[in-house]
């Protein structure tokens, strides 16, 4: 069965998610957005666009009737009237936000819906959360699991090591909101740069800390199963301490839209970047204390004729594995549904999910 999917957000994210449906002959794919050069830049890819303000909430009810499903690629402050104008058109809904208030809306909205709603979709939260449920489904009793996840350059020339990969709303979200966690037990919230931690892998050091969002519903789901569940973002070392300077010292947690404005004109975007997602878990097998680790690490690709970002890649695979899941009757199509709802080996198996595969390390180990 083909679906038509509309797309809300013309940005990279949005371009890179057209790009991929386009390609498939089980979709066709319209994006909407209010700006016109953006959607010109679709036109010329061979993507219909159509010219929507998401802001203006009759306007957008309107125009996604007739889609089976809405993809919101638009801003987290968005979220909430993109998802009601989806239940409003009749259409399932998927976002990538990592914003818990409007996640929570979004749950709100799936009350009784005839329709699903699954936001949470892109890579973190969204595939680390499908990764992490299966790793804890491997173990009788899991005592810890740790989630880490990085969208770094591959060629760091700055001071804070880093350059602007994807959303900055969602960056500063990241680092300055309450991040959510079980510690002893119990769910919690934490405070972000928090809970430092130095790792390794193929010969290049990172450092891990508390940020916001990337858990999803993992730590509700999780609760009473596990002792501790944590989420951290990768960085390279030096990073952190120079977002404490920020935001704490001089006060920029207070005004983010100085912050914002600082890291656009600052940091410049790149292309040439990783993605690296390292997944730890610790518990019982058979009465045995064991530890098990998913690592997935991902670069740019060509992908029709075009180079695209690692965070551009599997964060629109991570939305369309779960998409195309659910068009295939895999998962639940009506009410609030999960990312650890979702089999990792279904979800690898998909058209889009597949482009995880060639980050699998764990795999690519096993086969050594």
């Amino acid at each position: 069965m083909q679906w038509n999917i509309c797309i809300v957000g013309a940005g990279k994210i949005g371009q890179m998610i057209a790009t991929l449906l386009k390609t498939s002959p089980n979709y066709t794919v319209t994006v909407a957005d209010h700006d016109l050069a953006a959607l010109a830049v679709l036109n010329r890819m061979g993507v219909a666009t159509k010219q929507i303000d998401a802001k203006d909430e009759a306007s957008l009810a309107d125009g996604l009737q007739g889609f089976d499903a809405v993809i919101s690629a638009a801003p987290f402050f968005l979220t909430p009237a993109i998802a009601k104008a989806a239940r409003q058109a009749g259409a399932h809904y998927f976002d990538l936000t990592e914003d818990v208030a409007a996640t929570k809306a979004v749950r709100d909205l799936a009350q009784g819906s005839k329709t699903a709603f699954m936001p949470q979709c892109g890579l973190a939260p969204g595939f680390v959360g499908i990764a992490g449920a299966a790793l804890a489904a491997e173990f009788d009793e899991l005592d810890t699991l740790h989630m880490r996840v990085g969208a770094l350059p591959l060629y760091p020339t700055n001071a804070l090591k880093y350059n602007l990969t994807w959303s900055t709303d969602g960056l500063i979200n990241e680092y300055c909101n309450p991040c959510d966690a079980i510690v002893n037990g119990e769910r919690v919230k934490t405070a972000p740069l928090e809970d430092y931690e130095i790792l390794g892998h193929d010969g290049v050091e990172y450092e891990c800390f508390n940020t916001s969002g990337g858990l999803g519903t993992l730590p509700e789901t999780l609760e009473g199963k596990a002792r501790s569940v944590s989420y951290r973002s990768i960085r390279y070392p030096g990073h952190r301490d120079i977002l404490k300077l920020l935001l704490n010292d001089l006060g920029l947690e207070r005004r983010r839209d100085l912050l914002k404005e600082i890291f656009e004109s600052a940091l410049p975007r790149t292309d040439q970047d990783v993605v690296l997602v390292y997944c730890t878990a610790k518990g019982r097998i058979d009465g045995q204390l064991r530890e098990k680790s998913l690592i997935n690490k991902s670069f740019s690709r060509l992908i029709d004729g075009q180079v695209w970002s690692a965070i551009q890649v599997t964060t629109a695979a991570g939305v369309l594995g779960v998409v195309d899941l659910m068009r295939t009757g895999i998962l639940p199509s009506n009410g609030f549904v999960r990312q650890e709802q979702v089999k990792l080996s279904d979800f690898l198996n998909t058209e889009f999910g597949r482009l995880y595969r060639a980050g699998d390390v764990t795999a690519q180990n096993k086969a050594a």
